[in-house]
């Protein structure tokens, strides 16, 4: 850091600011869950590398850690699940909990692979006993436990019973749901092309696939006495890189008999707009509530909206009318109500809500008000006491609680370290600027501290996905609380940042998430990057000659094609495991069921939507950032760049991870990318 002292003078930032340790090593919180009952929440905290199971419990709702593990190992957690009696907590450790049923990733290169296995351990506390090896499990009410292992179903007890695998079939397992007397198990059969919804009956080990088609079933939910099985059929077929706004066939829902196997629509949505199926962030995609009636979410007025129609069939009733987006949601304890999360009145941020399953009234805040902070993913712990996850311009993401009337209060609060950078951080603020094609496009503009005036560097992030949103605060998912961060990291230092909201993210609508010529169907996102471009370099406060950029994944591809095809504009950039030939990737780019020349039309297209078309013109200097057992971009991605830059002389630099994956597991991968990145830009931007 000492080497650095110059350079932040000449950015205008002071030499105390905090360092990135600081802003990355704080906890981040995920995966809060509600018990059954108790009056109990669990959720994972990640400190530094090392991911723990945190709980807290009525009244007094005071957080505690109960597992310890301290290593930054990169050895994830997730797949949290409750005991019907809310005394045990049941986790998955290791292994790739993304991409379900990969090989397990080793980050630490080890000798030996780390494996991926199924833990049990008590709320009142004690060591985790390892159960068996695998994931996804699901356990009944009297303590029989479900998963998955090699891609069958297997079965065990939490007493420690030999597994024994219970069913064996030609697909993919997933979706493994009880029913509520525990007598049987649904789940997804994944087929490749199709997809069935099966039941195995334990005492009489039978298997019955209800209403089999060749469609896509997925998402079954449980009627509350445990005789019928409401389903999502989306018809058969191949997404190819592009827009889908509508489908020729639209998605349904359906119920079936678990005796018979036989099963009728009870609701499709209709043609047009929303006729595609799009999830929402929730445990199941159909809940199954109070009055028998079914609660899903549908875009058919162009936004994420929810809905309930009766499980007997009829018209759907909308139940958050207006122009926002739901995304987190769960089912109260009574089942008679839905919390969510929305960008409702603040299209930047989220906020939690309730809504009656019938409707007829408007949704109300849970929080009362909204602010400046972001809230997500609710769940109901006991009466009137809501559990969410939430953060703020200048606080990370963390566990808290509302109970009554009483204001909320953090559930960990000394978790947070003591030299978290609170009162560093600057308050992003909203911006809307024109793409070059005129479509106007969100951001979030962070100044640097105490700005004097003057010309300062401008950076441009872009995030990943691209179905994300950021937001004008700590973001709710790792990898963007990492990038918002980093963000405020750099604008400490001196550049005036701008993180940009490009058309095929999420938050605004249907129309804009499914952008017309987007990605691989036309790269129309690019019109976003040089609106961004633009407009930082007109900026008073900004020095159009030192202009940098950098993202990641989605966004490692607008990075690459900002210095491809403008690299007059962008000045050096950070592209971190980006997307650089979308014709390269196969079934993603073209239907294999379309002609063959329509075939060769996609791939061409997609090529030319690619940072590989233009990378002759490609002349800023680029740090590329990848690691080699990446399972969302091949590292070829990457290969294929580098081999494509030195053969014209294009000045690169490189730091390759051996081992990790995509979204790096290793925190010190983290820090020591955020790092370069740091040190790269002003090596190329000391005047």
């Amino acid at each position: 850091m000492r080497l650095l002292l110059p350079l932040l003078s000449l950015f205008g930032a002071t030499a105390c600011a905090a360092t990135l340790e600081q802003y990355l090593d704080a906890p981040f919180a995920s995966d809060l869950t509600a018990a059954p009952s108790g009056g109990r929440v669990a959720w994972i905290l990640n400190e530094r590398g090392a991911r723990n199971l945190w709980v807290a419990a009525a009244p007094d709702y005071k957080g505690r850690r109960l597992t310890a593990y301290r290593e930054d190992d990169g050895q994830d957690l997730g797949q949290v699940i409750w005991t019907a009696d809310g005394s045990l907590i049941i986790y998955v450790r290791g292994g790739d909990l993304e991409h379900i049923g990969r090989d397990n990733p080793n980050p630490r290169s080890r000798p030996q692979t780390p494996e991926q296995a199924i833990y049990v351990v008590a709320f009142d506390g004690g060591a985790p006993r390892k159960l068996t090896e695998g994931h996804s499990p699901s356990v009944s009410k009297d303590g029989h436990l479900a998963f998955v292992r090699n891609n069958q179903i297997w079965m065990t007890t939490l007493d420690g019973a030999k597994p024994a695998e219970a069913v064996h079939t030609k697909s993919t397992p997933s979706g493994l749901r009880w029913s509520p007397d525990g007598a049987a198990l649904a789940f997804v059969s994944n087929r490749g092309d199709h997809s069935f919804i099966g039941v195995y009956r334990m005492a009489e080990q039978s298997l019955l696939y209800l209403d089999p088609s060749v469609d896509r079933d997925i998402s079954p939910t449980w009627s509350v006495d445990g005789r019928r099985i409401a389903f999502i059929r989306q018809a058969a077929f191949s997404r190819a890189g592009g827009p889908v706004r509508e489908a020729s066939t639209p998605w349904s829902i359906r119920v079936a008999d678990v005796s018979s196997g036989a099963g009728c629509e009870v609701w499709h949505a209709d043609k047009g707009p929303g006729s595609a199926f799009h999830p929402m962030v929730a445990s199941d995609q159909i809940f199954w509530a109070d009055g028998d009636r079914l609660a899903f979410a549908w875009e058919r007025d162009g936004w994420q909206h929810l809905y309930s129609v009766s499980a007997e069939g009829g018209s759907a009733r909308l139940l958050t009318p207006g122009d926002f987006e739901i995304e987190h949601v769960s089912l109260d304890r009574n089942r008679r109500e839905l919390l969510y999360s929305s960008n409702q009145d603040d299209i930047d941020r989220r906020h939690i809500w309730r809504v009656s399953i019938q409707g007829g009234r408007a949704p109300s805040p849970v929080l009362g008000r909204l602010g400046e902070g972001i809230e997500w993913a609710p769940e109901e712990v006991a009466d009137g006491a809501v559990a969410f996850l939430r953060s703020s311009p200048r606080e990370i993401g963390r566990a808290a609680v509302k109970t009554g009337n009483a204001a909320p209060h953090d559930l960990a609060p000394e978790s947070i370290p003591a030299d978290f950078p609170l009162n560093e951080e600057v308050v992003p603020q909203q911006v809307i600027f024109p793409a070059s094609d005129g479509l106007m496009i969100h951001g979030q503009l962070f100044l640097p501290p105490g700005n004097s005036g003057g010309k300062h560097p401008g950076m441009v992030f872009f995030h990943g996905g691209s179905r994300r949103q950021m937001l004008l605060g700590w973001h709710y998912m790792y990898y963007y609380s990492n990038a918002y961060g980093m963000n405020q990291y750099l604008a400490s230092k001196g550049y005036v940042v701008l993180s940009v909201n490009y058309r095929s993210g999420i938050g605004y609508g249907l129309n804009f998430r499914e952008a017309i010529n987007y990605g691989p169907s036309g790269g129309s996102e690019y019109n976003d990057v040089m609106g961004a471009g633009v407009y930082m370099a007109g900026r008073a406060d900004v020095d159009p000659k030192r202009i940098g950029v950098w993202g990641g994944s989605y966004g490692g591809y607008l990075t690459a094609m900002a210095l491809s095809r403008s690299s007059d504009l962008f000045a050096a950039g950070v592209d971190m495991h980006g997307v650089h030939d979308w014709s390269a990737r196969g079934g993603s780019v073209a239907n294999p069921n379309l002609d063959p020349e329509t075939q060769r039309d996609r791939i061409r297209v997609a090529f030319e939507s690619s940072p590989m078309a233009s990378v002759k013109t490609w002349r800023s200097p680029v740090l590329l950032i990848h690691g080699d057992d990446d399972r969302n971009v091949q590292f070829s991605q990457t290969v294929q760049l580098v081999e494509a830059l030195r053969a014209q002389g294009t000045p690169l630099e490189e730091l390759i991870f051996p081992d990790d994956v995509h979204d790096f597991l290793l925190l010190e991968h983290w820090l020591r990318a955020m790092h370069a990145a740091d040190e790269f830009f002003s090596r190329k931007f000391k005047k």
